[in-house]
């Protein structure tokens, strides 16, 4: 038989911090004039916290004389609590006084409270997100003071890359550590236009060299090496193949002497040729018009050209100098709504023009394709949408657009497919849906069967596998 009694051992526990006879540890907490002497237990405190176990080690005396300590970081009030859970494992905190929360979670990571500062994260981000927001900068600062506040980060990184330019005029983003603005552009989803970014960059980098002018045309040899050391973390996380050649021009070009000699002349053929081919193995820009998880800015360009069927100055123009006529307005995201029938009916009928991409799992392969009419259940019936204007698509990776295949509908009449037991069906050659009679089921019968389309876009017609789907309606640009 086994019972378990913690209550009762907690609240005894509790009781022995009174305790003014047993004591062999002293600790000394504050800044004077707010200082506090709490008698301890070493025995306890060597357990509970790595931390205090190295300190009341370094302390301890040979002659019998108690060990003494001091945390002038810590406040008597903010220890009070730490040593209530250490003691006793209950914490008690003023919900309304995020600035307490703070304070402990911060105390917390210095003692080496793991299991506290992890529960604290997790409540503060769960229940206070919105309050965080509004104290962004109070919470980015304090976050990245420490390695062990990973949530944290990931919380402000993730506020960054959604809203970059309200967080960037709020923040003084210049006095940040190196490692917290790596986190930031190293990132596939920041929304910020590239040229953006790479200004940022530049401007962080002035920053930390304020003896340098601002106006690179008087920066002597070693204004450009400084500047070149500053920012050797940070120049490859910039996607200058990404820019415009106005851009190029006029952005980056000004600052070559901070760049590879190689690499400029690269960049300086890939923007004069426009027949030039894209390197292998670059990364595409990042944007603000754009929030997918799946598809960067290029694909938007291409698909956009297939939609209009633009007749594009060279076969790399898309990418070059992208074309952008429509805003892409996020429906549905799967691994955000859910990856069911119900909820994308719910989401997406009666909607017109729309552009679906499915990311599978195992592969980087993207399948989608173009609805120029709406989406419906048919209220259980089946039913089938005519059009010679849908496509559908597919991508071996988000960045390979050279092996890329479009497939117009062949015969109209069965070019889309509407039943409350699928989602986007492009007849059976894009097909996702559930094979149970049960619309709130995640899609299990997925395929990709070439017939009512001009080509077969997957080598196979293996069952489709979805990690992920978005939906958008596009939208013409006013």
């Amino acid at each position: 038989m086994l019972n378990q009694f913690f209550p009762s051992l907690s609240k005894n526990y509790i009781e022995i911090l009174d305790d003014d006879e047993y004591y062999d540890i002293t600790i000394e907490v504050g800044d004077d004039p707010n200082t506090k002497v709490f008698r301890s237990h070493m025995i306890i405190l060597c357990y509970r916290s790595p931390s205090l176990r190295t300190l009341a080690s370094n302390q301890k005396n040979s002659d019998g004389a108690l060990a003494h300590v001091k945390l002038p970081n810590i406040t008597p009030e903010i220890f009070q609590i730490i040593l209530k859970y250490i003691y006793g494992g209950i914490i008690s905190l003023n919900e309304d006084d995020i600035s307490e929360i703070l304070q402990v979670l911060g105390a917390a990571d210095q003692l080496h409270l793991q299991e506290l500062v992890d529960f604290l994260q997790k409540y503060l981000i769960e229940s206070k997100s919105e309050w965080m927001e509004q104290q962004f900068e109070l919470i980015y600062q304090t976050s990245f003071h420490s390695n062990s506040l990973l949530e944290l980060q990931k919380f402000c990184t993730d506020c960054i890359t959604k809203s970059p330019e309200k967080i960037f005029k709020s923040l003084d983003f210049t006095s940040l550590p190196e490692k917290s603005l790596i986190s930031l552009i190293e990132r596939d989803d920041l929304q910020m236009d590239e040229v953006k970014i790479w200004e940022h960059v530049l401007k962080w980098g002035l920053a930390q060299n304020p003896t340098i002018n601002v106006d690179s045309a008087t920066w002597s040899a070693d204004d450009f090496k400084s500047m070149e050391t500053t920012l050797q973390n940070c120049l490859p996380l910039i996607r200058f193949f990404g820019l415009s050649s106005k851009d190029f021009l006029r952005k980056v070009r000004p600052y070559r002497k901070l760049l590879k000699h190689k690499l400029y002349e690269d960049l300086l053929e890939y923007h004069l040729d426009p027949e030039n081919e894209i390197p292998n193995n670059i990364s595409f820009p990042r944007s603000d018009e754009l929030c997918s998880k799946i598809i960067n800015i290029n694909i938007v360009s291409l698909v956009s050209s297939w939609i209009d069927n633009a007749d594009l100055k060279s076969k790399f123009a898309h990418i070059k100098e992208l074309y952008l006529p429509y805003k892409f307005k996020l429906l549905l995201r799967g691994s955000r709504d859910g990856l069911t029938p119900k909820k994308f009916h719910e989401l997406c009928d009666n909607i017109p023009r729309t552009v679906t991409f499915i990311k599978l799992k195992e592969t980087e392969e993207i399948v989608g394709g173009y609805n120029p009419l709406m989406w419906k259940g048919s209220c259980g019936n089946m039913e089938w949408g005519k059009t010679k204007e849908s496509f559908i698509f597919s991508f071996k990776n988000k960045n390979n657009f050279k092996d890329s295949i479009l497939s117009h509908v062949k015969n109209i009449d069965s070019a889309l497919f509407y039943h409350i037991y699928c989602g986007p069906a492009f007849g059976n050659d894009l097909y996702i849906g559930v094979e149970e009679d049960d619309d709130s089921k995640e899609y299990n019968f997925n395929i990709c069967q070439q017939e009512s389309y001009e080509k077969k876009i997957r080598d196979t017609d293996d069952i489709l596998s979805i990690e992920d789907y978005e939906v958008f309606q596009i939208v013409k640009k006013e």
